[in-house]
């Protein structure tokens, strides 16, 4: 077996990986533009471990090296999407990808190597898990008009609700960049977590394109005030269309203002985002992860979504792993203050930390 790691991310290895995941059929997390797109939006040094023998390629295992001067570094596969591990043809071969990654994390002194999985390799390298959290997947029909019946009668009068809250979405792509950043930055405040800077988002776009795309909810003021046009914006989700490989779209990032609750607003935009999806021809949706039980999990499972196991494998070299999660309790009181500050503090200070989270 011959190991190589690709520091360099041009477009041969990423059309090398596209082959490869292609014949594997796997998903659009392993498409090695994410790593461009990591290097652009956060500034992480991405590497693409290949593996291969006499028959050609084997396996492959792109990594993204989370440099901080808060919480110092980390080795993972990959930071943003949820599953971006190992992916081989066989055990053998996905044992010596650990191996490499394992002396990359060394090499830079990380405080963990993270394995983002589907479902748990075994190694000896790799002895904690996280399986907390699971991917909330829906199987789409195949139009509109299947789909209303799928959903059942309770998400359906939610969804009149927002119609008859005059709410409106726009599809676009860096035309509608000011107006998603500007939910996505207040909610993130409301949540007491660190903004992802606007660059990411830009970032997606452009190395995606054709694929990703970006929703905005417009609806009245909650003021009152009259205003002209599409009103103001409440929701704003980015959408990344169908991946033609495993025929799942899946929504990274999507929030409502919660002044807009009352208009059922984050329904209504996410059984247009279901509507999309159909339309551009996706067998599955992706809400992303959630905790079993949570009320997120409970907002994706009245859709009809199932879970799907994920499990991120670890090897910690220094402190603990539990110590980075946001749930951990230690970081509480700083959640609470975030949640205080003025949103233009977090969209200043808020990038530059949630670059060095992993």
């Amino acid at each position: 077996m011959t190991l190589e790691a690709c520091r360099k991310i041009d477009d041969a290895v990423i059309a090398r990986i596209a082959a490869f995941r292609e014949s594997v059929g796997a998903g659009i997390e392993h498409d090695a533009r994410w790593l461009r797109v990591l290097k652009e939006g956060l500034g992480h040094e991405g590497v693409v471990l290949f593996a291969s023998d006499a028959s050609g390629l084997r396996g492959v295992l792109p990594l993204a090296v989370v440099r901080g001067r808060l919480f110092g570094r980390f080795v993972v596969s990959l930071p943003y999407v949820n599953r971006a591990g190992v992916l081989a043809a066989d055990e053998q071969t996905a044992h010596e990808l650990v191996d490499a990654a394992a002396a990359i994390a060394s090499g830079e002194d990380a405080r963990y190597l993270e394995l983002r999985h589907d479902a748990a390799l075994e190694h000896a390298k790799l002895p904690q898990a996280r399986a907390s959290k699971v991917r909330m997947v829906l199987d789409l029909p195949g139009d509109e008009a299947a789909l209303q019946k799928q959903v059942g009668s309770k998400v359906r009068n939610l969804l009149r609700k927002g119609d008859k809250h005059g709410l409106t979405i726009r599809w676009g792509g860096e035309e509608l960049l000011d107006a998603f950043y500007r939910v996505f930055a207040v909610n993130m405040r409301d949540l007491g977590t660190p903004v992802y800077p606007r660059k990411l988002f830009a970032s997606i776009l452009k190395h995606f394109a054709g694929q990703a795309e970006l929703a905005v909810v417009y609806g009245p003021n909650p003021s009152g005030k009259e205003l002209p046009g599409a009103g103001v914006p409440g929701g704003a989700g980015a959408l990344l269309i169908h991946d033609e490989v495993s025929g799942i779209t899946q929504v990274p990032s999507a929030s409502c203002l919660r002044s807009f609750n009352a208009s059922a607003a984050n329904m209504w935009m996410y059984g247009r985002l279901l509507s999309r999806a159909i339309e551009r021809g996706a067998r599955q949706f992706d809400f992303g992860r959630s905790s079993e039980g949570s009320g997120t999990y409970q907002f994706k499972k009245q859709w009809g979504a199932t879970p799907a196991a994920t499990v991120w494998q670890y090897m910690p070299r220094r402190g603990s792993v539990e110590q980075m999660r946001p749930d951990s309790g230690g970081y509480d009181a700083l959640i609470q203050t975030w949640k205080r500050l003025p949103v233009w503090v977090t969209r200043l200070v808020g990038p530059a930390v949630v670059r060095g989270i992993p």
